[in-house]
């Protein structure tokens, strides 16, 4: 059965939108501005609401802007076809080879199979192979993958007498939710590792014309990523549900050798994508020396981290497994897979922030904010909070989408470098660990049947908080460090 929240939203919109139009704008904003918002708040309860399909919303500025006038059709367009949007695209299709080949799995058994001599190892164990999976494949995906393994762990517990019942309650707990959060947590190490930080990409470089290199976010990101993996680890086994169990023979370490029997040994398909995958992540990271000896031979040439991903991404489909059967590591029916909904949504959200941009209501917002005078710390305090709170409840995606350019212009006004304000916000918008609907990685999980609403919602509220700590002191080190802000 639809929602009533949802038709409630399919009809309020478009209504908001024509009563908004009939109206004169408010005094100094002007009509275009007042246009501008009209689309804007359309679109937002669209998003919120999911009254419509997030990837359909997102296609709404393509008709809206050049029948209001806002930008022409090429304009409104453009957009969508954002270097950044070609990025995630050839990681996409890395990630779907990873998947395709197995190699996702090995690599997962593997970490497990290393730090699995106690409990509280395995659960270690868990969180470092789902959260480096999450930093190349989506979190979805991985979540997806490593539920199975998780709950065949925790029947071999369940399954041993020498534990008693609270300590298995306390480990299946801690375990189902540390796939989930390491999840949501790996995905903030790269770039490509959350659509979040792929939007914010796509905003900095479409609006602002300031590119984000994959080894510069990776400087940031990935000490965010494993102090916060660490920290959930401790909250989970020492201080919310610590199990005591200790090292102890369950059985977990032959299931993990059966598995890894059972995969045999790396297929073909397994060691290219290998190859192919630390030739574009060392591409990545060399980028700038790469693309200074490019130049040396054309100087006019444009070497980025999207040409790394196109190659790297094209490579699947062309690099054969068997030539005179044509398999190859992808074909086309493939990428049926790929997230295209994702692809479109950061192409809605860049014409909305660019329509916000143009209008000036980016920098009527700075204004705003200036003239409250507030010191910068409370400001980001606030912006990373509501992030994190408001994500709990809503797709971090749509809400880093709505959320840049209103930050960009709050930065505007009250002078500082608005990546001080853009990056944490990023960040604060994939720690959502409170609630079910806060990600599809706590969606997953909640639905195995292991954990309770209020078990997820107790440790994730301590989460929360030390989230919004952890990420204002990472803006106030790395972040200035890295970015020179």
């Amino acid at each position: 059965m639809y929602p009533k929240y949802r038709i409630i939203g399919l009809l309020l919109a478009p209504l908001i939108f024509v009563v908004m139009l009939m109206l004169p704008p408010p005094l100094q904003m002007s009509h275009l501005a007042w246009k501008v918002l009209a689309c804007a708040f359309w679109m937002m309860i669209w998003w919120f609401t999911e009254a419509a399909p997030i990837p359909v919303t997102s296609l709404l500025p393509i008709i809206l802007y050049p029948v209001l006038g806002i930008a022409s059709v090429k304009s409104a367009a453009a957009p969508y076809a954002n270097p950044v949007v070609y990025l995630f695209m050839g990681g996409f299709f890395i990630a779907l080879a990873m998947e395709k080949s197995g190699l996702h799995r090995r690599i997962a058994l593997n970490i497990v199979k290393r730090t699995g001599a106690t409990a509280n190892g395995i659960i270690l164990g868990f969180m470092f192979s789902t959260g480096f999976i999450s930093m190349w494949v989506s979190n979805t995906a991985t979540t997806v993958m490593m539920l199975p393994i998780a709950a065949s762990v925790v029947t071999l517990f369940e399954q041993n007498r020498q534990i008693s019942k609270q300590q298995f309650g306390m480990f299946s707990l801690s375990l189902m939710l540390s796939v989930a959060y390491a999840a949501n947590t790996g995905g903030m190490a790269t770039l490509i590792g959350t659509p979040p930080n792929m939007v914010f990409a796509g905003f900095m470089q479409e609006t602002y014309q300031v590119q984000i290199g994959f080894l510069q976010w990776m400087m940031v990101g990935f000490p965010m990523a494993l102090l916060l993996l660490l920290i959930t680890y401790w909250v989970l086994t020492r201080l919310m549900y610590p199990n005591k169990i200790g090292k102890i023979d369950t059985g977990s370490h032959e299931f993990i050798e059966e598995q890894l029997t059972a995969l045999g040994k790396m297929s073909k398909a397994e060691k290219m994508v290998t190859a192919i995958f630390f030739l574009t992540a060392g591409g990545w990271i060399l980028r700038p020396q790469i693309a200074a000896g490019i130049k040396i031979l054309l100087p006019d040439a444009d070497f980025s981290d999207t040409s790394v991903a196109m190659i790297g991404g094209l490579a699947t489909f062309l690099l054969p497994l068997n030539l005179s059967k044509g398999a190859f590591l992808l074909h086309w029916e493939d990428a049926k897979k790929l997230p295209w909904g994702i692809l479109l949504l950061f192409g809605g959200g860049l014409a909305l922030a660019d329509a916000m941009e143009n209008a000036g209501i980016v920098e009527m917002i700075g204004n705003s904010i200036q003239a409250a005078q507030l010191p910068v710390l409370a400001i980001l305090i606030l912006l990373v909070a509501i992030m994190i709170y408001v994500g709990e409840l809503m797709s971090n995606v749509a809400l880093v989408t709505i959320f840049l350019p209103v930050v960009a212009g709050i930065a505007q006004g009250t002078g500082v470098n608005m990546l001080l304000f853009t990056i944490p916000i990023t960040l604060a918008s994939s720690a959502a660990f409170m609630l079910p609907m806060g990600t599809p990685p706590n969606a997953i999980v909640f639905s195995s049947g292991y954990i309770t609403m209020p078990q997820m919602a107790r440790a994730g509220m301590l989460l929360d908080t030390i989230s919004v700590a952890l990420t204002v002191v990472v803006t106030y080190t790395l972040v200035k460090w890295v970015f020179g802000v």
